[in-house]
């Protein structure tokens, strides 16, 4: 076999190459292209009520719907699961706000912002880490849109009926041939989507946020006529008490901050096209639990509804599943109203899907290969990935959905954790934008060989104060009873101990590049060139050694405000 020319490979690697600015050096070329770079002015274009309509938008979803149902099926009264998901929501919110800012301000994204705390190089884990988890997500995101293409088609067309169609499937897999082509139809209709720049998609959400909590809407308004008024569900006592109600009611706020997990972590993938920071500060700290909280609100009372609509049956969290049975017992009318919501639950899973895991996968893809891989190959690489996966196995009982749900929090939870305890108690807002991009030894983020140690301690205590409850959660063994109450807690016991103890390393082993003060010094940044200076330093008119805390936090004082 003829063996490729060295010129012609390197012509063909060449010609895949992504777009990335002129004069970087080899190794600069695999830490930045034009994705990952500091976002210039021309692309800031999202203001406060863009992230007002991202946000309703996203809230609009099966999964979120999902989630508050579950506790219905978990025994709590309507009021008590929804005060749980307000709850989760609330402080979801808050820590959204917490890692947004740190895009706002300096206009990186997760992978970059991550080099401050886990080293050039370490942060690669992380990275890869989120991007898998992601990519996980966008399957099983998918699959639940491949339902509501079901239904849509269903609607039309009765004959297409799992029950009917010879089955390819075995009766252990979770799927069947009718439900599998609808889910294929609905990835391979998203593929388009995932085409458009972050900074262009939020018309999409723009659209979302009018059609899709209208026919939300009219779903609750239709399940309630149908259950004959609202007072069968107000009415239902709660059918567990003492203590297993309040750890019930603990592992539904915690349901929703893990719904949240992806989203807290990769907010600077958004806010850092923000115009100014405070345009996703007050924008987003109250839409998403108001937001949110209403979704939860319309999914629990649809779910309760069922119970009256189908006397004799348990509580039917998933909303799909109660409009395939309307389709059932209804005529072309009641038929064309489940092809409306259904298209419209339709269009949340793609918005969803495209916010919170092809764009977030996609940008952490450009980070791990950025010479060859921007958002968009990114994106369609998460894709392929969420349909290999198989994510109908996830989901065939709300048991499941709910576990895998906490084990996907306990992983991000850590990662949050150091981020947050870097930005805001170890560097005080202070970074050096240039040499988040910098791999030589005497960068201010190279550390040891590229990783921070202490990042690494940080985030594996925090998965280690989950791992044995996370064990008897998916397994199903017995624990220690503490193990589970730990785990009860997954994200805030992972958060807390991971941003603690790396707080701790970095006050007794100090770092470089860290402030004695508040200091962010990139509210004003401009584009930024990366390209190496002439002199030894990656940033003009600094000093190329390390500095301890206190010495950064004098110099940092007579940086330009461009950061």
């Amino acid at each position: 076999m003829e063996r490729l020319h060295p010129s012609r490979a390197r012509a063909w690697a060449e010609n895949i190459a992504v777009e990335s600015e002129e004069g970087l050096t080899t190794t600069q070329l695999m830490l930045t292209n034009h994705d990952l770079k500091p976002v210039e002015p021309a692309r800031r274009q999202w203001g406060p009520w863009n992230f007002v309509g991202f946000w309703i938008a996203d809230s609009f979803n099966i999964n979120t719907w999902m989630i508050s149902s579950t506790s219905i099926v978990n025994g709590l009264t309507w009021w008590q699961a929804w005060l749980s998901v307000w709850i989760g929501y609330s402080i979801a919110g808050a820590f959204v706000v917490l890692t947004g800012r740190i895009g706002a301000v300096y206009h990186i994204g997760f992978p970059v912002v991550n080099r401050s705390s886990f080293g050039i190089w370490g942060s690669l884990w992380p990275v890869l880490n989120r991007a898998v988890l992601a990519a996980f997500w966008y399957g099983v995101q998918a699959y639940i849109g491949g339902h509501c293409v079901y239904l849509m088609i269903r609607s039309i067309w009765l004959s297409w009926d799992r029950k009917t169609i010879p089955n390819t499937f075995s009766p252990e897999s979770g799927t069947s041939t009718a439900d599998y082509a609808s889910f294929f139809i609905f990835w391979f209709v998203s593929l388009p989507a995932i085409w458009f720049p972050v900074h262009k998609v939020r018309h999409l959400f723009t659209v979302k946020a009018y059609f899709v909590p209208t026919a939300g809407i009219a779903f609750f308004i239709w399940a309630l006529v149908r259950a004959g008024g609202a007072g069968p569900i107000i009415n239902k006592p709660a059918s567990i008490e003492g203590s297993e109600l309040a750890w019930e009611f603990v592992k539904g706020v915690m349901s929703s901050i893990a719904n949240f997990a992806t989203l807290i972590v990769n907010a600077p993938d958004f806010s850092r096209f923000a115009g100014k920071p405070r345009d996703a500060l007050w924008s987003q700290l109250f839409t998403i639990p108001l937001g949110f909280a209403v979704t939860s609100f319309v999914g629990i009372f649809v779910s309760s509804s069922s119970i009256v609509i189908y006397p004799g049956s348990e509580p039917i969290w998933d909303p799909l599943e109660l409009l395939e049975r309307f389709i059932d017992d209804g005529g072309p009318a009641q038929r064309f109203g489940v092809f409306i919501i259904a298209l419209a639950f339709a269009l949340a899973q793609l918005g969803t899907n495209i916010a919170a895991n092809s764009i977030s996968a996609g940008t952490d893809f450009t980070a791990l290969l950025p010479r060859f891989i921007n958002i968009r190959r990114g994106g369609y690489l998460c894709a392929v990935i969420g349909l290999a996966l198989c994510p109908y196995q996830f989901l065939s009982t709300s048991n499941n959905f709910a576990t895998y749900l906490s084990a996907y929090s306990v992983f991000l939870s850590s990662i949050g954790g150091v981020m947050v305890s870097d930005y805001y108690f170890v560097r005080h807002g202070y970074l050096k934008i240039k040499e988040l991009y910098d791999a030589r030894r005497t960068g201010s983020y190279y550390f040891t060989y590229g990783f921070n140690w202490r990042a690494y301690a940080g985030y594996f205590a925090g998965i280690l104060v989950n791992i044995v409850g996370f064990v008897g959660a998916v397994n199903g063994g017995n624990v220690p009873i503490g193990a589970t109450y730990i785990y009860n807690v997954n994200f805030f016991a992972g958060f807390i101990v991971s941003a603690l103890v790396y707080w701790l390393l970095a006050k007794y082993f100090p770092m470089p590049a860290c402030s004695d003060k508040w200091l962010e010094v990139g509210e004003h940044l401009e584009e930024v060139s990366l390209a190496y200076d002439d002199g030894s330093s990656s940033i003009a008119g600094s000093d190329s050694q390390r500095m301890g805390d206190e010495e950064v936090g004098k110099e940092s004082q007579k940086l330009p405000s461009k950061g």
